[in-house]
């Protein structure tokens, strides 16, 4: 099973997924994490300390090659991969970025979506930007600001892929969050006939 999580920076989707990762593994259940970042993070970092303000479009064609180039990887790793695929972001997160920054969504993206197989689940962890923000300054790795991550929700929203996300409320915390979303895996393990591994998983979670 493949499972994409997504959301705007400080929704704690990496959190989650590493917790989720974890708590199959220790029920027994195969499970993998897969990061699929970008750099923006570090260039953000960059572009503050030093005072350089990066264009728009050369920053997306550096996080786009970076973040294609791992989401390749990720895909042969979880086609080869036997249990549970996390994947911590995607191309989709790239592509909303896009809308954030109003460039233009292009071409490529897309194509190499309807390429690649399709995941099982895509999550979108839905936060309120201003607490996003306050997750963001508490871990002090990075700089957003909240009209930044309004415009990033904006951009996830108006994907046309969306209506294939299913929202996960993320503003608790992170032990509510892991248990709601060990319980939407396992709504789509039962469907696909996976339903023993994902009551192992939620039972791991909630105890």
């Amino acid at each position: 099973m493949l499972i994409v999580l997504t959301g705007i920076d400080g929704s704690g989707k990496t959190t989650a997924a590493r917790a989720t990762v974890d708590a199959a593994r220790a029920s027994g259940q195969d499970s993998l994490l897969l990061r699929n970042y970008a750099g923006r993070q570090w260039m953000t970092v960059m572009s503050a300390k030093y005072g350089i303000r990066i264009p728009s479009w050369l920053a997306d064609a550096a996080e786009t090659a970076v973040r294609t180039a791992n989401v390749l990887i990720s895909h042969v790793r979880a086609h080869r991969f036997p249990g549970l695929a996390v994947m911590d972001r995607h191309l989709y997160c790239q592509l909303a970025l896009r809308e954030a920054r109003g460039l233009p969504r292009g071409r490529f993206l897309p194509l190499l979506l309807r390429m690649l197989p399709e995941p099982d689940l895509i999550i979108q962890f839905v936060v309120d930007p201003e607490q996003a923000h306050r997750r963001i300054m508490l871990r002090g790795t990075d700089a957003e600001t909240v009209e930044e991550l309004s415009a990033f929700s904006a951009g996830y929203r108006a994907l046309p892929e969306y209506s294939k996300f299913v929202e996960l409320p993320a503003g608790g915390t992170p032990d509510e969050v892991l248990s709601a979303l060990t319980r939407t895996i396992d709504a789509a393990q039962k469907r696909s006939g996976t339903w023993t591994r994902g009551r192992t998983l939620l039972r791991r979670a909630r105890g």
